[in-house]
C-alpha cells in the first residue's frame, strides 16, 4: 500500500516543524551540550526520528524501520568504506616514517603553520573534494594536519571549515548533476549560476579559515598568499563552471590554486613566520630552512598520496564507474519501501513515488579505489601481505565506533527523508515571502546539515526550491542553485563530517567540542550566502549575475 507523506500533521505548520526538529535537537544537543559519545548520540537521535515519524507523522512502522536499515547500509557503503580505507592508507604511511618525510617536504614549501593549513586544508582538500567528495577531503586533510603536529581540534575544525566552497562541484559535479535531474532545469545554466555565487566565497573562505585558526591580526600578516590561494581558485571555478560544465571545476581550480600558492611562497615570506601552534613566531631570516631530502626518499614518501590522487580521480570518472558497474553491481530494491512512499505538493509539483534501491556497487565505490591505492602503496613501501592484513585489522578496530556512528547518522537522515519531516522544516522556511531568497538558501544549508551531502540536499529540496520560486515570481534557476551554494556551508556541521574528522585525528569522543568550534562559522557563512543570493534576486548590480 502506498503511503503519502503528511507535512503538517498537527494543522499548525510551526508546531509540526517543532516536532520534525526533535531528532535533530536530540542528536546535536546530545553531542554538543551533554558530551555524549557520537555513536550513542546517533542511536538516541535515531530513536527520536523513528518515534516522530511513526507517532507524529503517521509513517507505517515497518516502512520507518526499513528506511533506517536502508540508511545504515548506505552509511557503511559508500561512506564508511571511504573512511576505513583512507585511515588504512594513513596508517601505512606512519609505520615506517614515510609520513615524517611528507611533513618535512611540506615544511620546505613553508614552515609557517598558517601556510600549511592553507595549502593542505583548502587547496589540496579541494582537489580531493572534486575527485571523490563524500568525506574523503576531510579524512585526508585532517589526517595530514594531525601528522604535521597540529592539535586535534585545529586539524579537525579547520579541515571542516575549508571544505565548503568546493563542495557544490564535488565528486566530479555530482551535486549539480543531481540538482538538474530533480528540477528539470538546464545543467549548464545551473552550473553557471552556482559558478557565479561561490567564487566570492572561494576568496572569503581561505581568509576565514586562517582567521579561525590564529585570529584576525595574525591572519592579516599573511594576507597576500591567502589572496593568491583564494583568487587562483575562484577564477578557474567561475570560468570552468560557466564555459565548460560542473565536472572538472574543483579539479582544475584546486591544481591552479596549489601551483599558484607554492610558486608564490618561493618569492614571498612573512615578516615573522609562525612556527608553532601556540602562536610562537620568529623573523623569517632566523628560521632554519627545512633540511634537504634525497630525491628517492621524497618520491617514496609521496607515492601513497600520488596513488591516492590517481585512483580517486579514476574512480570518480563516469566512464570508469560505468565500466566497473558493468562487471558487477547488485541492485536490491528495499521491499516494503521502494515506490511505496509518495511525495506530494507543495514539495513537488506532482505526486511521485520515492525509489528505495540499495546499490551494492563494491567495484565502483570510491572506497575500493582508495583501498587499491593503499594496497599498492603498502607493497611499494615494503610491507608484506601478512603485515598489510594485520594493519588493516587494526584499522577496522580503530574506526569501529566511527562506522557505527556513520551508520546511525545516515539511518536518521533516511528516516527523516522518507517520513517527510525534513520537507516540513523546508516548507516552514519556504513560507517567508519576499525574504525567500535568504531563507531558501538556508534550506540548502539545513539539507546538508541533516543529510551530510550536498547531493542529497539537492535531491531532497531541489524540487521545492523550483516550485516555491515559481510561485513567488523569483528566478527558479537562481533558487535551485542557491540550494547547493547555501548547502556547502552546512557541510562542516553535519554529524557525518564531524565523525570523519574525529576519526581521522584519532580524537574520539570529542565530537561535541568540534561541533561547537565550527557551528558559528557554519551559520555565519550560510547567512552571508543567503544575503548574496537575496542581492542577486533584487538589487542591482548583483541582478546582472542572474541572466
Amino acid at each position: 500500500m502506498v503511503w503519502s507523506q503528511v507535512y503538517d500533521p498537527f494543522g499548525d505548520m510551526l508546531l509540526s516543524a517543532c516536532a520534525a526538529a526533535v531528532p535533530v535537537v536530540v542528536l546535536l544537543g546530545a553531542i554538543a551540550f551533554f558530551e555524549v559519545r557520537a555513536h550513542f548520540a546517533a542511536l538516541l537521535g535515531l530513536a527520536a526520528a523513528l518515534i516522530v515519524a511513526i507517532f507524529a507523522f503517521g509513517m507505517p512502522p515497518q516502512m520507518a524501520g526499513l528506511a533506517a536499515a536502508y540508511g545504515a547500509a548506505f552509511g557503511l557503503l559508500p561512506i564508511g568504506w571511504i573512511i576505513l580505507n583512507v585511515i588504512f592508507l594513513y596508517q601505512l604511511t606512519t609505520e615506517n616514517g614515510e609520513f615524517e618525510v611528507v611533513q618535512r617536504s611540506i615544511g620546505r614549501i613553508s614552515r609557517d603553520r598558517r601556510m600549511q593549513v592553507l595549502f593542505i586544508a583548502f587547496s589540496l582538500g579541494a582537489f580531493f573534494e572534486g575527485a571523490a567528495g563524500f568525506g574523503t577531503p576531510v579524512a585526508v586533510t585532517a589526517a595530514m594536519l594531525i601528522g604535521l603536529g597540529f592539535p586535534p581540534l585545529a586539524a579537525s575544525g579547520l579541515s571542516l571549515i575549508a571544505n565548503t566552497a568546493p563542495v557544490a562541484f564535488g565528486a566530479l559535479g555530482s551535486p549539480v548533476i543531481a540538482l538538474a535531474a530533480v528540477t528539470g532545469l538546464d545543467l549548464h545554466e545551473l552550473s553557471g549560476m552556482i559558478g557565479r555565487q561561490l567564487p566570492l566565497f572561494s576568496i572569503i573562505v581561505p581568509f576565514w579559515v586562517i582567521w579561525a585558526y590564529v585570529g584576525f591580526r595574525r591572519m592579516l600578516e599573511v594576507w597576500p598568499p591567502i589572496a593568491v590561494a583564494g583568487i587562483s581558485f575562484a577564477i578557474p571555478q567561475y570560468l570552468v563552471s560557466n564555459f565548460h560544465g560542473p565536472w572538472l571545476v574543483d579539479i582544475i581550480a584546486a591544481i591552479v590554486s596549489m601551483a599558484s600558492l607554492a610558486l608564490f611562497l618561493k618569492v614571498w615570506k612573512p615578516a615573522r613566520e609562525m612556527v608553532d601552534h601556540d602562536g610562537g613566531s620568529a623573523p623569517a631570516s632566523t628560521v632554519d630552512a627545512a633540511p634537504a631530502i634525497p630525491r628517492a626518499t621524497l618520491i617514496r614518501a609521496w607515492t601513497p598520496w600520488l596513488f591516492l590522487s590517481v585512483f580517486v580521480f579514476m574512480w570518480g570518472t563516469p566512464q570508469v564507474k560505468a565500466y566497473l558497474d558493468s562487471l558487477w553491481v547488485y541492485k536490491h530494491p528495499v521491499v516494503g519501501l521502494d515506490q511505496l512512499v509518495q511525495k506530494v505538493p507543495p514539495v513537488v509539483a506532482t505526486p511521485h513515488a520515492e525509489a528505495a534501491v540499495y546499490n551494492l556497487n563494491l567495484l565502483s565505490a570510491t572506497g575500493t579505489g582508495i583501498l587499491l591505492a593503499a594496497l599498492l602503496s603498502g607493497l611499494v613501501l615494503g610491507h608484506s601481505p601478512l603485515r598489510l592484513a594485520r594493519i588493516y585489522a587494526r584499522t577496522i578496530y580503530l574506526v569501529r565506533y566511527s562506522l557505527i556512528t556513520i551508520a546511525g547518522m545516515l539511518a536518521i537522515g533516511f528516516v527523516t527523508r522518507y517520513s517527510g519531516t525534513d520537507a516540513t522544516l523546508g516548507l516552514v522556511l519556504a513560507n517567508t515571502g519576499w525574504l525567500y531568497p535568504f531563507f531558501g538558501t538556508l534550506i540548502g544549508w539545513l539539507g546538508v546539515a541533516l543529510t551530510g551531502s550536498d547531493t542529497a540536499s539537492n535531491v531532497l529540496f531541489g524540487g521545492l526550491q523550483r516550485v516555491s520560486a515559481e510561485q513567488l515570481g523569483i528566478n527558479s534557476t537562481l533558487m535551485a542553485a542557491a540550494n547547493s551554494s547555501g548547502g556547502v556551508m552546512g557541510k562542516m556541521i553535519d554529524a557525518q563530517s564531524i565523525v570523519v574528522a574525529s576519526t581521522a585525528t584519532k580524537w574520539y569522543g570529542h565530537e561535541g567540542t568540534i561541533l561547537r568550534f565550527v557551528f558559528f562559522h557554519s551559520v555565519a557563512l550560510a547567512m552571508l550566502v543567503g544575503l548574496f543570493v537575496t542581492a542577486q534576486a533584487y538589487w542591482w548590480p548583483f541582478t546582472l549575475l542572474v541572466p
